[in-house]
């Protein structure tokens, strides 16, 4: 029924150049009969949907250059540490208290790493994108080669997400990747990971902070967050092998190993044969050696970036501290 609201809608918007380009290219017709047989999906429907998609040169600039290939962790100081950040955040969860405690009893993730995360994705919600969504996937899974075949994948699962969630596709809007919501879901993670937490029957990333934060808090979960443990600290690495830092995301040296280098002061608590990742950052002081535990893993499933990890953490930190907040972390 929605596909029906949506073809009969679109019959008034005039059809640009580039809309007809996509629904008339041979790749994109294949596409709509293979998601439509799949799925039980109308596939006139979906070809009048793709008609009004249409190619973003920018989105294609913007994906070959993003933050995590240009900037270092003193540049990613400079953006996501700041002042105006943190009180943005105290704002954020002064408002929200109710559903960032309710998020901590249900899945065990602090309110100042969920406030964190949104923080750094969309300044709290402040900056979530204005590409439509539709046009940013289109172009991406069909002229963007390097990652057509995981663009087209998020395209079927934002079909699908529409239809689920009773959404217009023409009119939900994102990041230039397809992002969405306070907490940039891409449309996958939203149908895996998006609740509705205010128990209102949607789950609306985009204007429900109540949802956006109950969802970030489930896909930590999910992805094994560990309730009332550390993230990570900090030790003087200056002695150490160079080779030892930076290897993997992914805990791969027991702490067992970094104690024979001279690290037993610093890692008082864990058990000899714990994980951990040894990394060495470029600072705005100057060389940093930190060790990330499992709950900073976790945080690198929300984006594959140990310095997108770190600022959060970071982040959340300067939030515990201007709110006087102290919970295990």
């Amino acid at each position: 029924m929605i596909f029906r609201i949506i073809f009969l809608t679109l019959l008034l918007v005039p059809v640009s150049t580039y809309a007809v380009e996509y629904a008339d290219r041979a790749e994109v017709q294949a596409f709509v009969k293979e998601l439509s047989a799949k799925e039980s999906l109308d596939e006139g429907e979906l070809l009048a949907i793709f008609s009004q998609a249409e190619y973003k040169q920018n989105i294609i600039d913007a994906i070959t250059r993003p933050a995590e290939r240009t900037l270092n962790w003193a540049k990613y100081q400079d953006i996501f540490l700041t002042e105006r950040r943190t009180v943005s955040g105290i704002e954020f969860m002064e408002k929200n208290r109710v559903a960032l405690d309710a998020a901590y009893e249900v899945y065990g993730v602090p309110p100042v790493i969920v406030t964190a995360i949104i923080g750094v994705e969309t300044m709290y919600g402040r900056i979530a994108g204005n590409y439509r969504v539709l046009d940013a996937l289109a172009t991406l899974s069909f002229d963007y080669p390097p990652r057509s075949k995981f663009f087209k994948r998020e395209l079927g699962e934002f079909i699908l997400l529409a239809r689920e969630e009773k959404k217009i596709m023409t009119e939900l809007k994102g990041s230039y990747a397809g992002a969405m919501g306070l907490g940039q879901f891409i449309p996958s993670s939203y149908r895996a990971y998006a609740v509705d937490f205010d128990g209102d029957g949607f789950r609306d990333i985009w204007n429900n902070p109540t949802d956006a934060i109950g969802s970030v808090a489930n896909y930590l979960a999910r992805h094994g967050w560990q309730r009332d443990q550390q993230i990570t600290f900090e030790v003087d690495g200056t002695d150490m092998p160079a080779d030892l830092f930076n290897v993997s995301l992914k805990p791969s040296t027991s702490i067992a190993a970094l104690r024979t280098l001279g690290m037993a002061d610093d890692s008082r608590g864990f058990e000899s044969e714990q994980s951990v990742t040894p990394m060495r950052l470029m600072g705005k002081q100057g060389e940093e050696f930190w060790i990330g535990l499992k709950n900073f893993y976790v945080i690198t499933r929300y984006n594959h970036s140990k310095l997108y990890a770190m600022a959060v953490f970071q982040l959340s930190e300067s939030l515990r501290e201007a709110s006087g907040n102290v919970p295990a972390r």
